[in-house]
């Protein structure tokens, strides 16, 4: 089993970043490769989606069910159909005195504060995914001549870009202006 951990500062409550989150068919429009949600549900736990990705020449449509949920620190899903693969929004309300976290916040990567951070106004948000790469073997049709090593390696690469240009969207909207996103992505 792989382990990706995206996480990041947002200038937001934590209950209205978690609201955010549970809204996911929004997020399609943050995503160059996300070309559809479709939900069933309210989006808390049991609530099923259909997600249609498509890059390069292959597209494929993961189904996800939200398994639980505890507002406003922790939304977790897990892949049920295809691959093996789980994982869990979770939101850390930034405390009072949390000098690393404000820093990260407040210096937009240009020496200039860019926001003030207090701990009633801030999160951290991590988007952790564990899967078993193994399990996409035979699931997807790839193009002839195409191994199943080549697209792991190509589509690694872009879920990192990809989540960048949708994290950044994301801050925007919730903090009502563009800034550079400072992530920290983890592979273990």
């Amino acid at each position: 089993m792989k382990t990706v951990e995206v996480a990041t500062t947002v200038r937001a409550p934590p209950e209205e970043v978690y609201d955010f989150l549970l809204d996911f068919p929004g997020y399609a429009a943050y995503s160059k490769h996300l070309e559809s949600v479709r939900a069933h549900g309210d989006g808390g736990p049991g609530t099923e989606y259909r997600l249609t990705f498509a890059w390069w020449k292959l597209d494929y449509t993961a189904h996800t069910r939200v398994t639980g949920a505890e507002r406003p620190t922790r939304i977790d899903w897990r892949v049920t159909r295809d691959l093996d693969a789980s994982g869990q929004w979770l939101v850390d309300p930034i405390e009072e005195g949390d000098d690393d976290t404000a820093d990260a916040v407040e210096d937009g990567g240009d020496g200039a504060a860019d926001v003030d951070v207090d701990g009633a106004d801030a999160c951290r948000v991590r988007f952790v995914v564990t899967y078993d790469p193994g399990s996409a073997e035979g699931v997807l049709d790839l193009p002839l001549f195409a191994s199943l090593d080549w697209v792991i390696e190509k589509a690694s690469e872009l879920v990192v870009e990809e989540g960048r240009r949708v994290v950044e969207r994301v801050v925007a909207d919730l903090e009502g202006r563009r800034r550079d996103v400072e992530l920290d992505v983890s592979v273990y």
